[in-house]
């Protein structure tokens, strides 16, 4: 058997990273989370930036999901999204925002992805939705990025969640190249990975050091 055989060293570092990928996945957004309960706000964090990502991870996922992709090659992304939805929630709790239209826009949400999952809206749309994903899930960053750098204070920016999330798009460049290859995909983690190390490095830099 050579190297790059179905069973050859390659894939199986693949497989592994791809199950650490997922496992960090597990708690990439619960510091974020706690931080918020914590402090009981969401200042310097973006809800549109937010709402942004939430997208651009649907997207993926159902693109993935539609185009029969292995499983284990975007399992972090339904855990990804579960933390994503209760993350926007506590964000729009504490931002004043937790109304009937935030309600009537999640029931819109709801029913577009019941409808991509299903097959019912034609799988067409999500190849042109696709494209979109990368520069939707980069403003989302920038944004974040954007707002550390102005009000110089990352307190309520968690530094493991933007580590996690720079390792875990960096092993998907690695995984997806030796699975699908699908340019797409890759463009889209390759950017990622440089947006969230931009913005661990950016929190790490303004993070005030706790009081004595």
């Amino acid at each position: 058997m050579g190297i790059l055989d179905e069973r050859g060293f390659l894939y199986v570092l693949a497989d592994l990273l791809s199950i650490v990928t997922i496992a960090s996945c597990l708690i990439s957004k619960v510091p974020q989370i706690q931080t918020v309960r914590r402090l009981q706000s969401a200042t310097g964090l973006s809800v549109n930036g937010l709402l942004m990502e939430l997208a651009s991870y649907t997207v993926t996922m159902l693109y993935n999901f539609t185009n029969g992709y292995a499983f284990l090659s975007y399992l972090e992304y339904p855990i990804l999204l579960v933390q994503e939805y209760v993350l926007v929630y506590f964000v729009l709790k504490y931002s004043s925002m937790l109304g009937q239209r935030a309600y009537m826009w999640a029931g819109v949400y709801g029913v577009l992805f019941f409808g991509f999952a299903t097959g019912l809206i034609p799988s067409s749309v999500l190849m042109m939705l696709v494209p979109f994903t990368t520069p939707v899930g980069a403003t989302s960053k920038v944004m974040q990025l954007i707002a550390i750098l102005r009000s110089k204070d990352s307190a309520s920016v968690s530094l493991i969640t933007w580590a996690i999330s720079a390792f875990t798009n960096s092993t998907r460049i690695y995984t997806i190249m030796l699975d699908s290859g699908d340019r797409m995909l890759l463009a889209n983690f390759g950017v990622s990975t440089i947006l969230s190390s931009s913005v661990l490095l950016a929190a790490w830099y303004y993070k005030k050091p706790k009081k004595e």
